[in-house]
Order: C-alpha cells, then sequence, then structure tokens
C-alpha cells in the first residue's frame, strides 16, 4: 500500500514548514548552544524527526523506521568505510614512523603552517575531492594536519572550511551530473553556470582560511602566496567547467594549485615563520630536508597509491576499471536492491515533481567498487612500502582505528537516518516549498536550499537530488531562468557542507576531538552563513544586471 507525501500538513505553508525544522533546530541548539556530544545531538535530533514524521506528516510507522533504517546503513556502508579506511592508512605511516619523514618533507618546503595549510587543507585536499569526495578529504587532510603538528581544533576547522571550494565538482563531477539528471538539463550547462559562480568563492577560500587561522594582519604577511592559491584554483575551475568537462574541474585545479605552490615557493619565502601561539619553531625559521629523495617518495607511498587508486575506481571514463568492477559484483550478487518496506511506497507529488512519481529506496551493497575499498587497498599496498610494517601490525592498527570510531560511527547513522526519514517523509521538501514563497527574491533564496540540502545530508549529489527538480519547478513558476537556480543549488551547497553533521563527525574523528563536535560546529558556523550569502548574493544579481554573466 502507498503512502502520498504531505507537503503542508497544518493547511499553512509557513507553520507547516516551522514544524519540519524542529529536528533541524534541536540539533543544532545541542551542537552550537548547548555544546553536547555529537552523538547526543544526533539521536534527539533522529528521535524529533521520527516523531514528527509520525505524528504530524502523518507517515506511517513502518514506512518511517524503514526509512531511518536505510539512511542508519548508508552511512555506515559507503561513508564510515570511507572514514575508517583513510584513518588506518595515516595510522599506519603513524605508527611506523615515516609520517615522521613526511613532517619533514613539507617542513622543508616551508615551516610556515598558513602555507601547509593552503598545500594540505585547501589543494591537496580538493584532489582528494575531486577523485573521491563523500568525506574522505576532510578525514585524510584534518589527520595529517594533526600529525603536522596543527591545533587539532583548528586543523579540523581549516579543513572543513578548506573543502568549500571543490565540493561542488566532487567525486568526479558527480553532484553536477545527478543534478543534470533530476532537472532534465544538461549537466555542461548547469557546468558552466557553475564555473561562474563558484571560483568568486574558490579565489577568496584560501585567505578566508588563512585569516581563520591567525588574523587580518598575519595573514597579510603570506598574502602572495594566498593569491597564486586562489588565482591558480579559480582560473583553472572556471576554464574546466566551461570549456573541457563537467568530470574534471576539482582535478585540474587542484593540481595547477599545487605545482603553481611549489615553483612560487621556489622563489618566494614569507618574511615571518608563523606557528600556533603555544608551539616552539624552529631556532632560525627554517627547516632542512634531513632524508633522501628516495625515503621521502617512500613515506609518500601511501598516499600516492591512495590517489591512483581512487581516482582509478572514481569513474569508467578514464580507464574502464570500474566497469570490470562492477562486473565482478554483480557476479558476485554484490549490487543495490530495492530496500524492503520502503522502495516506491512514497510518492512525491506536484509541486516537487511535476506528476506523481514513486519514490525510489534502495541500498548498495557493492564492496568492490567503493571508494573506501579503494583507500582500503592502498592500505595493503602499502605494507610493500613501509619498511619493518608487516601484516600483524597493520591488522591490530585496523581494529583499534575501528575501536577509535565507534562514537563517529553511530553519530553518522543517525545523521543519515534523520536525513532519509526528512526526505521520504516530506519534511525537506516542505522547507523548500517555504523558500519558494519568496516570489521575485526567490534567485537570493534558491542556494539557500542546496546549502539547507547539504546541512541535512552531508552531500552536494543527495542535496542536488533532493531539490534539483523543484528548483526548477519553482523558477518555472515565477518566471525566472530555471537553469540558473538549478545550477545555484550546488553552488549554494558547498557552503553548508562544513556545519553538516556528518562531515563534522569525520572531521572531529579524524583529529582526535570525539565529543566536542559543538565546538568545530561553532568554529565553522559563521563562515558558512557568510559564504551562503554571497553566494545568495551572487545569484540574484545574475538573474538581474548580471544576467550577461551566464552561458
Amino acid at each position: 500500500m502507498t503512502w502520498i507525501q504531505d507537503y503542508n500538513p497544518l493547511g499553512n505553508i509557513g507553520l507547516s514548514a516551522l514544524i519540519a525544522a524542529i529536528p533541524l533546530f534541536i540539533l543544532l541548539y545541542m551542537l552550537g548552544i548547548k555544546r553536547s556530544k555529537g552523538h547526543n545531538a544526533a539521536f534527539f535530533g533522529l528521535l524529533s524527526a521520527i516523531l514528527t514524521a509520525i505524528f504530524v506528516f502523518k507517515m506511517p510507522a513502518a514506512l518511517a523506521l524503514s526509512a531511518t533504517l536505510n539512511g542508519a546503513l548508508v552511512g555506515i556502508f559507503p561513508i564510515i568505510w570511507i572514514v575508517i579506511t583513510a584513518i588506518w592508512v595515516y595510522n599506519m605511516t603513524v605508527e611506523s614512523g615515516e609520517f615522521e619523514i613526511i613532517k619533514n618533507s613539507l617542513a622543508s618546503i616551508t615551516d610556515d603552517r598558513r602555507l601547509q595549510a593552503l598545500f594540505i587543507a585547501f589543494a591537496f585536499g580538493s584532489f582528494i575531492e575531486g577523485t573521491a569526495g563523500f568525506g574522505t578529504p576532510v578525514a585524510i587532510t584534518a589527520a595529517m594536519l594533526v600529525g603536522l603538528g596543527f591545533n587539532p581544533v583548528y586543523a579540523a576547522g581549516i579543513c572543513l572550511v578548506a573543502n568549500t571550494a571543490p565540493v561542488a565538482f566532487g567525486a568526479i563531477g558527480i553532484p553536477v551530473v545527478v543534478l543534470g539528471q533530476v532537472s532534465g538539463i544538461e549537466p555542461m550547462t548547469l557546468s558552466k553556470i557553475i564555473g561562474r559562480q563558484l571560483p568568486f568563492l574558490s579565489f577568496i577560500v584560501p585567505l578566508w582560511v588563512v585569516v581563520l587561522m591567525c588574523g587580518w594582519k598575519r595573514a597579510m604577511e603570506v598574502l602572495p602566496a594566498v593569491l597564486v592559491a586562489g588565482i591558480c584554483f579559480a582560473g583553472t575551475q572556471f576554464f574546466t567547467s566551461n570549456y573541457i568537462s563537467v568530470y574534471l574541474p576539482d582535478i585540474t585545479s587542484a593540481a595547477v594549485t599545487i605545482i603553481g605552490l611549489l615553483i612560487f615557493l621556489k622563489i618566494w619565502k614569507p618574511s615571518k615563520v608563523w606557528h600556533f601561539p603555544d608551539e616552539i619553531p624552529s631556532a632560525d625559521g627554517k627547516v632542512q630536508l634531513q632524508y633522501s629523495i628516495m625515503e621521502v617518495l617512500r613515506a609518500w607511498g601511501p598516499y600516492i597509491l591512495l590517489a591512483i587508486l581512487v581516482f582509478m575506481w572514481a569513474d569508467d571514463k578514464f580507464f574502464g576499471f570500474k566497469n570490470i568492477l562492477v562486473g565482478w559484483e554483480k557476479s558476485l550478487g554484490l549490487t543495490s536492491f530495492a530496500w524492503p518496506g520502503l522502495h516506491n511506497l512514497v510518492i512525491k507529488t506536484a509541486p516537487v515533481v511535476a506528476k506523481n512519481t514513486p519514490y525510489a529506496a534502495s541500498y548498495a551493497i557493492n564492496f568492490l567498487s567503493a571508494a573506501g575499498t579503494a583507500i582500503f587497498l592502498s592500505g595493503i599496498l602499502s605494507l610493500f612500502i613501509i619498511p619493518n610494517y608487516g601484516p600483524g601490525r597493520a591488522t591490530s592498527c585496523f581494529f583499534k582505528t575501528i575501536k577509535m570510531l565507534i562514537y563517529p560511527i553511530f553519530t553518522i547513522a543517525m545523521i543519515l537516518g534523520l536525513a532519509y526519514i526528512m526526505n521520504y517523509s516530506g519534511m525537506s521538501s516542505t522547507l523548500g516549498l517555504a523558500f519558494t514563497a519568496t516570489g521575485s527574491a526567490y534567485p537570493f533564496f534558491a542556494p539557500f536550499l542546496g546549502w539547507l540540502g547539504v546541512l541535512l545530508t552531508g552531500s552536494d549529489t543527495s542535496a542536488n537530488a533532493l531539490f534539483g527538480s523543484m528548483q526548477k519547478t519553482a523558477a518555472q513558476q515565477i518566471g525566472i531562468d530555471p537553469n540558473l537556480t538549478v545550477a545555484s543549488n550546488s553552488s549554494g551547497g558547498v557552503c553548508g557542507k562544513m556545519i553538516s553533521p556528518q562531515s563534522i563527525s569525520v572531521a572531529t574523528a579524524a583529529t582526535g576531538l570525539v565529543g566536542q563536535e559543538s565546538t568545530i560546529f561553532r568554529f565553522a558556523l559563521p563562515s558558512s552563513i557568510a559564504m551562503i550569502i554571497l553566494i545568495g548574493i551572487l545569484t540574484y544579481l545574475q538573474s538581474t544586471v548580471l544576467h550577461w554573466m551566464l552561458p
């Protein structure tokens, strides 16, 4: 028996949206004001979402519980699988002593914490986002920064903020591809518009990160390097997204930024080397490389393997390798299946969709082709590179990593359960419809839908799947360019990634700050709000006086 979503159960869309937002209010209150631990906030947020879905939105209890369980399992696999494997690779390099070589190699390029953040959090993190996405870059880069000696709170916070720039084109452009699928708009058209919005944000993110670390005065000391990073990334992002491919903007932008910074720092150094106030810098502010080139390459080997394998796993258009993995999965029965008690039993209606549409629900057990498996394999292959570190120590390290991540596992599972119950009950769509009541001001608010979607799900891909069709419908009803509002859903979504409870849980797990999720949330919240307002203003201007900017 099917159930039809009701987006206005109280007969007033404003009041219905206010009630639908109760789980978010509870979640944000507990994280931002009460400073509760992440798993506690997630539990009460999830409980309130289930109760609201059943008693206000009249969703049958069996459907509500099925949706929650579906989301929770998605949180465990593939998301937690990525986190566990990424932190395992990092932990092995630390236990073996190889991370000391990585630290020294980075410090020999620059011992300045500001520039190290640009290299690791911004440039290298963008490369990982471009190949894998779904929490992988924050898990890896935040752990690396802590290993380098960064204050854990700053390591987690700046990695979340730095991850803003590449999110829309993450995981080989999958968010934009999905956005095109649900909206019926050619992905390359959307890529061109996003590529004329995000570069403005990408240009200022390096400066934003440095200012968060040390303030404006100290940031100006490394302004030349900040400009090199911003120009390299934003310029390449614009060019690739508009003239080459929807799949490559992050990878090309990150590569150009890393190369640009390496070349620039060969000819320029800051006048003063900056460290966190509680650190003791080197005596002369310079660090000499203490290892041979082969030892440095060996130490970086696990991360080089990780990048190569994740890239190979990412998309069948480059190597055809993913097709082989998918074929093996099919032969082993490791494919997706319709989620029992939920698949096509919920009916989405207008104006969220043009006509009544069954809401599919599935769960993928694609273990071989999952990004986390690529990272896991890089860890196994690393045993052939890391000296005096055998399978026994690696296995012990793996289980210690799982034990360390017990609370994040529960937190992420509950957060994804909350996202799914809000989606399938119609609560998320109710919040979205409330924005469409803004009329001619809707272009300003359109990116906020994407921001809200990523806040709820932790994924720009999921937010695009959730609101992409609605953005097009709303724009057509109001009489504005639907291509712009649909594209802005993805551009606005990137600003919500840093405060998504899922992302924060990954960051705290990577930096040993489990239980301090509220601290990271409060660190990132002002940046998230400021950035989404900037994207909202830009989208509104592009719908009016700056319409000439659009393709």
